[in-house]
């Protein structure tokens, strides 16, 4: 029997470094080639790791919530039939933070447990802007750490380290003495933390101990409170990492990179919204969502085709600039997730048909919901929808995502007065209306084409059947 030390892995993309969220394993526990250990939050997605031996879990050599490069040892296994590795030297403490005036949960996220925004669809039939919940099933896995000889599989959160400790400022390393943590989803901490309950006094209901909304519910129910309830400090520091730091940065870049024109059209959507009715009561579409963001998004490839100057890049080296036609169109859908924003896109679009369309749509959102996006799912883009409707927002003026040309806007989808008719059989009835908002880089987009392209996408919006002519 014999030591050997599992490295951190360059997840992809280039990256550097990465935070241990989730032990999936304790001391003890026996493991199998490609077993799930941990889970680690790089500044685009969380990513699952498997183990590439077969043996049982020595030392955890980082604590849940520290920051470590790539390369650093994170675990040792004893694996038969091989000598001892030399002794993995410990993760480097991180650096000491300024304090902070008081402590905050390590996973707290922004946004409500179960929310995809910006993914989801908006206005009619779903006015409280949620959607289907659940997980698309997919288990990466990592270059090196390929299926061998069976499937990958996820260890249950119930192995997880008695003796791993998490910390809100991501300090300390190697074996941690001290209580577990107790087993919740970063949604729910968050829920937890606005209700002043500390998750300690919580009984969970789920397997393995796990702690869901409805377990924080009832012990507030049955008069449960946390006593910082009542003291908590007048500000609270949260340390920018992860993927909100990545988007942060990329924004910026891209607002002051790029320069900026946005354009907004008004329509009527009545047409669109009927056809959302039969489509959802025919047989072919009966087991997928089907959203006004569907029909949106066909919208828009369709116009691409018909103005492809839009679906490009600019690029510069030295003196010397260029325009990149993209003859395909991976479509960015922004989605709201409790780690931050971020921008998974479908590939190839474009050659899609409807409900080809649909089915990915719906992968893409359950998947970002589940907070596995996976970092290649996040590059390539070519063009981005943003759905700021499902925030019951009428409309924005979008900051383009860095690598692309354009994105586009959908606002709430809303029952107003509109005027239809002309002459004497002009009349005022209520119809079904949503803004769309358009933003595009001036430097190879101007205004006569940006204005061409967002009104073929308003046009098929407002008559569908325009689809059929420029298919």
């Amino acid at each position: 029997m014999g030591l050997k030390t599992f490295n951190l892995p360059d997840p992809g993309e280039g990256l550097t470094e990465a935070e241990i969220v989730t032990w999936m394993v304790k001391p003890g526990d026996a493991v199998k080639v490609n077993d799930v250990v941990v889970e680690i939050e790089t500044s685009k997605s969380l990513v699952e790791l498997p183990i590439p031996w077969e043996g049982t879990v020595g030392e955890l050599l980082v604590a849940e919530g520290q920051e470590v490069p790539v390369g650093a040892p994170i675990i040792t296994i004893e694996v038969a039939g091989v000598d001892d590795e030399p002794a993995p030297a410990q993760a480097p403490d991180p650096a000491p933070e300024e304090p902070e005036p008081a402590p905050a949960q390590a996973d707290s996220p922004s946004t409500p447990d179960g929310w995809a925004g910006a993914a989801d669809d908006a206005g009619a039939g779903d006015t409280d802007g949620s959607g289907s919940s659940g997980s698309s099933g997919r288990t990466p896995n990592l270059v090196g750490y390929g299926a061998i000889g069976g499937s990958t599989t996820r260890r249950a959160r119930k192995n997880r380290a008695p003796g791993v400790a998490a910390s809100a400022d991501g300090a300390g390393s190697g074996p941690v003495s001290g209580p577990a943590r107790p087993l919740a989803k970063p949604p729910v901490r968050k829920y937890a933390k606005d209700q002043g309950v500390d998750l300690a006094e919580v009984t969970g209901s789920g397997e393995g101990g796990i702690i869901d909304r409805a377990d924080v519910d009832a012990h507030l129910a049955s008069g449960g409170t946390d006593s910082t309830r009542t003291s908590v400090a007048r500000e609270e520091r949260i340390t920018v990492k992860g993927v909100r730091k990545m988007t942060a940065a990329a924004m910026t870049g891209s607002a002051f990179g790029a320069p900026h024109v946005t354009e907004f059209v008004t329509i009527d959507m009545t047409a669109s919204m009927e056809l959302l009715d039969r489509l959802k009561a025919d047989r072919e579409f009966r087991d997928v969502k089907v959203t006004p963001l569907l029909l949106v998004a066909k919208a828009l490839l369709l116009a691409c085709r018909r103005n492809p100057g839009v679906n490009a890049t600019w690029e510069e080296a030295g003196d010397q600039a260029s325009i990149v036609l993209k003859n395909y169109v991976n479509l960015g859908i922004a989605a709201a997730t409790p780690r931050g924003l971020i921008v998974p896109n479908v590939k190839d679009a474009d050659a899609m048909s409807l409900r080809e369309l649909a089915d990915a749509l719906t992968v893409l959102v359950e998947t970002a919901r589940a907070g596995r996006t996976q970092p290649a799912d996040m590059s390539g883009g070519t063009i981005t929808i943003t759905n700021v409707g499902v925030f019951g927002v009428d409309t924005g003026t979008p900051i383009i995502n860095p690598g692309e040309s354009a994105i586009l806007a959908f606002g709430a989808v809303r029952r107003m007065p509109w005027v239809v008719g002309s002459g004497a059989q002009e009349r005022i009835e209520p119809r079904w209306v949503t803004q769309l908002a358009l933003s595009f880089d001036h430097r190879l987009i101007d205004g006569d084409l940006g204005s061409r392209f967002l009104s073929d996408i308003a046009a098929i919006l407002q008559d569908p059947a325009r689809a059929l002519l420029w298919a």
